[in-house]
């Protein structure tokens, strides 16, 4: 599975020791990385479909400070698409009301037929991309319906129905920026976890380092602003297990890559 990382926080930090932890995991996730640094609606997106540890730019990058008070980091690991930049997360894309939204993701959807009109519209072919394109055109069709924008805790809301329905059966770990909330979800044991310090808080797939990281709530979709916990959604309860018949589904899909 990929890995991910991410900061939620009041004021400006710099990262470095968290991205090099972070990306020295690439060598179980070689097929791409990617760091988001985010303010609002400005973003800084760099990514490779190279190995972290194997990455000549990335290595120049984290020796001069990175600092952000929001950011995302990924390491890849093939499940759907190809190994390409195309294919690299983070994924980024503006609203109707031009809000920019930025996802990482860690998982699979199997079955979420909402999510299929969009195979042939997308600039890859990864899941994960779809996901971004479904949740910014439900943001765009409600905010049509309402003619005017929605509010952070509106957002929130239509979100979280969206994630109860999608994470049935399917491995739904993420992080999303919209320039204001800060989303996280989990609905996979073991695999998200959170490091609160005052006015910010970290979160990765694995504890880096040896502060005192804890799991992420569990199957419950959340949001932050300025390192603050603001909203919890539904605890819905729909725990991904993996199965037999989901395991061949990705062997038949990584065979093809």
């Amino acid at each position: 599975m990929c890995e991910l990382f991410g900061i939620c926080s009041k004021d400006t930090c710099q990262i470095n020791e968290y991205l090099k932890e972070f990306f020295s995991h690439s060598n179980a996730h070689p097929h791409g990385w990617g760091l988001a640094l985010l303010e609002q609606n400005e973003i800084q997106l760099e990514k490779e479909p190279v190995q972290a540890t194997k990455s000549n730019y990335l290595k120049e990058r984290l020796s001069v400070p990175i600092s952000a008070k929001n950011a995302f980091a990924h390491i890849r690991y093939a499940t759907i698409g190809n190994v390409e930049y195309r294919n690299c997360h983070p994924y980024t894309m503006k609203d109707m009301g031009g809000r920019r939204w930025t996802l990482v993701h860690n998982g699979t959807i199997f079955d979420y037929s909402p999510l299929n009109r969009y195979v042939t519209i997308q600039n890859g072919d990864t899941d994960s991309e779809r996901i971004l394109m479904y949740f910014v055109e439900r943001i765009n069709q409600e905010e049509m319906l309402l003619q005017r924008q929605m509010t952070g805790e509106e957002r929130f809301h239509m979100l979280d129905s969206i994630i109860v329905e999608m994470s049935k059966g399917n491995k739904l770990n993420l992080l999303l920026y919209d320039g204001e909330l800060f989303y996280v979800h989990t609905n996979y044991a073991n695999s998200l976890y959170e490091l609160v310090k005052e006015n910010r808080v970290f979160f990765s797939t694995v504890p880096l380092g040896k502060e005192k990281w804890r799991p992420v709530p569990f199957a419950t979709f959340l949001a932050y602003r300025r390192g603050q916990r603001v909203f919890i959604g539904t605890d819905h309860g729909n725990e991904y297990k993996d199965s037999e018949e989901n395991l061949k589904f990705l062997y038949r899909i990584f065979s093809d890559l």
